[in-house]
């Protein structure tokens, strides 16, 4: 096991941790990531108390139909971008009735992407329910993974830290929001 792996998982147990202290469920919606958010969260004993699931979203096809993002969002901006990020998380959260929280993230981590683009990850956090109120609250950050030599080792390296900053993202919104 790597340290990026190693480092992935135990962002992953703090955040287990963290919806259980509380009571809270979560659910993801991923796109870049190809559902290594939950397939990390799911190696971690017990955690179905916590982890509704997620919806792997890589196509846009699938984030239009599955989670409801407008098409025209997805043609501009553009998958890469903020307004996507935030209607995955709306979407996962609205198709899940029994998670409180949610995280999306969405991004181009190469080869071959435009240099504009090259790194670019989008996450976004949905809190609702008995402790945040009616409403959904939503946060969105931008991050800008770097580039290695190795193009394969940078996509595997990116994607890992795509998805333990997903982690990191939405264990933070509950530390601020719930201290």
């Amino acid at each position: 096991m790597t340290a990026r792996d190693a480092g992935l998982i135990a962002e992953a147990r703090k955040l287990a941790e963290r919806l259980e202290s509380l009571g809270l469920k979560a659910v993801f919606a991923e796109s870049c990531t190809g559902g290594l958010v939950s397939a990390t969260l799911a190696r971690i004993p017990g955690v179905s108390a916590v982890h509704c699931g997620s919806a792997v979203v890589y196509r846009l096809d699938s984030k239009a139909r599955w989670l409801g993002v407008g098409r025209d969002v997805l043609d501009d901006p553009g998958p890469v971008s903020s307004q996507v990020a935030e209607q995955m998380v709306r979407g996962v959260l609205r198709r899940t009735p029994e998670a409180h929280v949610a995280a999306a993230v969405t991004g181009h981590l190469g080869p071959d992407a435009p240099a504009e683009l090259d790194g670019v990850v989008w996450i976004a956090t949905a809190l609702r329910g008995r402790l945040f109120g009616r409403r959904m609250r939503i946060a969105t950050s931008r991050i800008v993974l770097p580039a290695e030599r190795d193009a394969e080792a940078a996509r595997r390296n990116r994607q890992i830290e795509a998805a333990r900053l997903t982690l990191y993202n939405l264990r933070e919104r509950l530390e601020k929001s719930l201290p």
